[in-house]
C-alpha cells in the first residue's frame, strides 16, 4: 500500500571544506504539487507547490482566505484521491474537497489560482478592493502588548521548526496568544501554504476569528499574508523581514498591526502602533 511523501527526503551531497572534499547524507525540504479538486461540480481549484503534512489544513485554510467557504459547517467531507487511474504515492498529492450541497459557490475569482508556486504565492493576485466587496469586518483594537511580548517571538518560532532544523529550506508560520505563548506552528516550503495551514487548523477546531492572538511568519509579508491574516481576523502580525506596500496599505486598512524586521530586541511598526505598550 502506497504512504503519502514525508516532509523530508534524504540526499547524497558532497561538502568542500578547508580544500577537502567529502560525501554524506543529508536532507531536503520535500517539494510536491498539491491539487485541491472540488468533487461537485468537479473541477480543480488550485494547485499550489507545498510540503507534504497537514494537507486537509492547507486545503481548509485555502478555501477560507479565498472567500469560497465561510465557516467549518461549510465543508463536508476531505479527502485523499482514491481514482485508482492515478499512480501510487500521487493519491496523496490531491485532496477531494466536498462542501455542503446547498452551498452557493462563485469560483470565477479562483481561476486565477489555478497555479501558485511555492516561492511568490499566486500569480495575478487580488488587489484591496476585493477584500472591501468580500467585507472582511475592521479588526477590534485589543489586544495590547509589551515590546517585550514581541521580541520573544522569533526564538519561539525557531526552537518549534522542527522540519527546518532537519534541512535548513522551510518557511513557517506560528500563532501565539496575547503573552506571547506558542499556540500552534506550522510549516511549508511556501510561506503562504505555511499560514493557509496554521488558519485551516483554527477553521476545522472552530477557533475562528484569531481576534486575541498573534501571528509571526519567517521571511517577508506580503500582501497575500497580510490578506488571509485580515479574513481570519488577526490583530498582530510580524515578520522577520520587510513588508510590501500593499501589505501595508491591507493591514491599514482593516485595523491590524503590521510589524517587520523583527529580530533581537528591534522591530519595526509600519501601522497599529497603538497595540504596542511603549514604555
Amino acid at each position: 500500500m502506497n504512504k503519502p511523501v514525508g516532509s523530508k527526503t534524504q540526499t547524497k551531497i558532497w561538502v568542500l571544506e578547508n580544500g577537502k572534499m567529502r560525501s554524506r547524507r543529508d536532507y531536503l525540504t520535500t517539494e510536491e504539487p498539491l491539487e485541491i479538486r472540488l468533487v461537485s461540480p468537479r473541477r480543480t481549484l488550485a494547485v499550489t507547490m507545498r510540503t507534504p503534512g497537514a494537507d486537509f489544513e492547507l486545503a481548509a485554510g485555502f478555501l477560507y482566505t479565498e472567500g469560497v467557504i465561510s465557516s467549518r459547517q461549510d465543508i463536508q467531507r476531505l479527502s485523499y484521491c482514491v481514482d485508482p487511474e492515478i499512480d501510487g504515492e500521487q493519491l496523496y498529492n490531491i485532496v477531494n474537497v466536498e462542501l455542503q450541497a446547498d452551498l452557493e459557490l462563485d469560483l470565477q475569482p479562483l481561476e486565477r489560482h489555478f497555479y501558485t508556486t511555492s516561492a511568490c504565492g499566486v500569480c495575478g493576485k487580488a488587489s484591496l478592493e476585493t477584500l472591501r466587496i468580500r467585507g472582511c469586518a475592521l479588526i477590534p483594537p485589543e489586544p495590547k502588548v509589551t515590546p517585550e511580548i514581541i521580541y520573544s517571538l522569533p526564538d519561539k518560532l525557531r526552537a518549534a521548526q522542527g522540519v527546518f532544523n532537519a534541512t535548513g529550506g522551510l518557511h513557517a508560520a506560528a500563532l501565539f496568544d496575547s503573552q506571547g505563548g506558542l499556540l500552534m506552528l506550522r510549516e511549508d516550503v511556501g510561506r503562504h501554504n505555511a499560514l493557509d495551514k496554521l488558519i485551516g487548523t483554527a477553521l476545522l477546531s472552530e477557533q475562528l476569528p484569531l481576534s486575541d492572538r498573534i501571528v509571526m511568519v519567517s521571511g517577508r509579508s506580503s500582501f497575500e499574508i497580510v490578506q488571509k491574516c485580515a479574513v481570519a481576523g488577526v490583530p498582530i502580525v510580524c515578520a522577520v523581514s520587510a513588508p510590501s506596500s500593499l501589505a501595508v496599505s491591507v493591514a491599514e486598512e482593516f485595523g491590524i498591526t503590521l510589524i517587520g524586521f523583527l529580530r533581537g530586541e528591534r522591530f519595526n511598526v509600519y501601522s497599529g502602533l497603538e497595540r504596542i505598550i511603549q514604555p
